[in-house]
């Protein structure tokens, strides 16, 4: 895993704080539902690329790990596994595919920003980016998370020009922060389809 460098502005300000960003191949994993998002994702940037008229593309999903003073919090989009959202830090859910199929469980997200938490298949993300070990910026990110918008997951409901997903909710939290989130690209020429509609929507709010 590579550690990438940080903008230079953001450096040396507190070694006690760090806000990682992970990039994670779609449909990482082993289990059905990992195999599932990985032929969906694959039919998706077929049809993408035919649309588009270029060379298919990797896809990636994105977390975070934030360490401050106060602990290590792992931020994520996730399918919601069970009732116990507390034990993973869920401070929101959102509907996928449509709001009405989220009264189901199994078509509802959740975000987590969970202290001590697990990123299930960080180990197999082919890049890892530091972006800043600013303080204020890292506990900037904590302090937004409850405040990402929930729009039905892989619909454009917020009109920013592509899909929400779990790209768009990292991508509103580090255009919160005040992390130049424009400089940030996922490896090897790989996309992460719903990024920026996550700076789109960020930039339209104070």
């Amino acid at each position: 895993m590579h550690l990438g460098d940080a903008p230079s502005s953001d450096r040396n300000e507190s070694p006690h704080a760090m806000v990682e960003l992970l990039w994670i191949p779609l449909g990482a994993g082993t289990g059905v539902g990992a195999r599932s998002v990985r032929l969906n994702g694959k039919a998706f940037e077929a049809l993408s690329a035919a649309w588009e008229r270029r060379p298919r593309r990797d896809l990636y999903h994105s977390a975070l790990e934030i360490t401050v003073p106060e602990g290590r919090f792992v931020i994520e989009m996730t399918p919601v596994p069970d009732a116990n959202g507390l034990e993973r830090g869920v401070v929101a859910e959102g509907s996928v595919g449509s709001r009405w199929l989220g009264r189901l469980r199994v078509f509802r997200y959740e975000i987590r920003c969970w202290r001590d938490g697990a990123i299930p298949d960080a180990g197999e993300a082919v890049r890892s980016l530091l972006l800043t070990d600013d303080l204020t910026r890292a506990l900037r990110v904590l302090t937004f998370v409850p405040s990402v918008p929930t729009p039905v997951w892989g619909r454009d409901e917020l009109r920013a020009g592509e899909m929400w997903n779990s790209n768009s909710v990292v991508a509103w939290l580090i255009e919160h922060a005040g992390i130049d989130a424009e400089r940030i690209h996922p490896p090897g020429g790989g996309r992460a389809p719903g990024w920026t509609s996550g700076l789109v929507v960020a930039r339209r709010q104070p």
